[in-house]
């Protein structure tokens, strides 16, 4: 059992794809009759990073990003968030890097997202095995970054080698069929992910997939001998499972501009809080407050609330909703 208590320690060390944000504009601009974008970083663990140095934590980026002025203005982008980017390496070729072009709006918000030859798969072994484990604090990996190789044989290399070195394994599932070649192998690997975690995080439909049916998630959650699962539900809470106890929490309503970034800021404000010794089911409402906070506002990475602001927003709402 890894200990959780060395997530205050430490920077925590996120594995995953670091990409360029086109959004449509103004906000509520459909892409198609777009005439302009404004850009921002993005993709799922650098987004987690940057919530993590936003609200006051510290956290290390490893990836490899396109050796071209995509890749670039992504290594730019981890510099002025804060975001240790020593093992982002840039891979030459034919790799590009991740690109999302994105609607600011709630109602058929389109995502288009281009991944062919992606940057990130390019991760290496080597790149994971030069790392040293024991200037961190936990190993924080998505579903995304297994859904190829060489990155998925380099991530469960690096579970390993974390594991050595004591860190607590941090998985959120996040599920993204187009990256996957099956559906089955998506599960199969998911679950070997799992059953070396620490602390899982999913929603309903993601913990569905992994149980391999609708309506079995919840009951996949408690069959995982993780310390932490945490079982996301939407505008209904979530359920956290820890020490053979269960835990209900609510949502924090706000306006709501798009459904996009919330899963990333939950997961960075969760560690971020926990890092900080805040109890486990404070720090999940601090996850969803978080979550509210970016559906409200324009992009992902720009849109994670800093710690003062994350702060400023529990103690003015009037509650979590049950």
């Amino acid at each position: 059992m890894a200990d959780l208590s060395r997530l205050g320690a430490r920077p925590a060390l996120v594995i995953g794809r670091a990409g360029m944000d086109l959004y449509a504009d103004p906000p509520g601009t459909t892409i198609e009759s777009a005439t302009r974008f404004t850009s921002a970083l993005g993709g799922s663990s650098a987004n987690i990073a940057v919530a993590l140095t936003k609200a006051g934590g510290q956290a290390a980026l490893l990836t490899s990003v396109s050796d071209d002025a995509v890749g670039r203005f992504c290594l730019a982008q981890l510099d002025a968030y804060g975001v240790d980017r020593t093992h982002v390496r840039a891979s030459g070729g034919q790799s590009r890097n991740s690109l999302a072009v994105v609607e600011t709006r709630l109602e058929n918000c389109q995502s288009v997202i281009y991944r062919n030859g992606a940057a990130d798969f390019d991760m290496t072994t080597a790149d994971v095995e030069a790392v040293d484990y024991s200037r961190f604090g936990c190993l924080i990996t998505t579903g995304t970054v297994l859904a190829s190789d060489p990155s998925r044989s380099a991530t469960f290399r690096a579970f390993d080698l974390a594991r050595a070195a004591g860190l607590p394994l941090i998985f959120d599932i996040d599920y993204r069929p187009y990256s996957w070649s099956s559906a089955a192998e998506a599960s199969d690997v998911y679950s070997r992910a799992a059953a070396v975690c620490d602390v899982i995080v999913g929603n309903d439909v993601e913990f569905d997939f992994m149980a391999g049916a609708p309506g079995r998630g919840l009951a996949k959650a408690r069959s995982l001998q993780a310390q932490i699962s945490v079982y996301k539900m939407g505008e209904l809470g979530a359920i956290t499972l820890a020490q053979g106890r269960e835990h209900r929490t609510g949502i924090f309503r706000t306006r709501a501009l798009k459904p996009t970034g919330a899963g990333d800021a939950f997961l960075g404000n969760l560690v971020a809080s926990l890092s900080r010794g805040i109890p486990l089911v404070q720090a999940v409402l601090h996850g969803s407050a978080a979550a509210a906070i970016v559906v409200s506002r324009t992009g992902c990475a720009p849109a994670m609330p800093t710690r003062a602001e994350l702060d400023h927003f529990i103690t003015t709402y009037d509650g979590p909703e049950p």
